[in-house]
């Protein structure tokens, strides 16, 4: 029988690699975003498409805003807000 590789293992691993690791890290900022951007439509118990039509756009965009492919303007985040009943906040913190 073969052993069942899983891709936490994997990941795992690969972390002791620098450069996996720094591109790892990197991306940092854009899986936080799409992460909050799951969590509030979650939240709001919206699917992809009812998110969309409050939000003015399509479900595409909101499928790439949850995928971290792009970064969003500051005014589709505070359509996002407004549509999922959620403040948005933006802050600076000390790196």
């Amino acid at each position: 029988m073969r052993k069942r590789i899983l891709a936490k293992d994997v990941h795992k691993k690969w972390l002791k690699d620098p450069a996996y690791r720094e591109a790892y890290d990197s991306l940092a900022e854009e899986v936080a975003l799409a992460a909050a951007v799951i969590e509030a439509r979650s939240r709001a118990g919206l699917t992809h498409e009812e998110l969309a039509e409050r939000m003015g756009t399509t479900q595409p965009v909101v499928a790439r805003l949850e995928s971290g492919r792009i970064r969003p303007s500051t005014r589709a985040l505070e359509r996002l807000a407004q549509a999922t009943g959620s403040r948005l906040i933006i802050r600076f913190e000390p790196a």
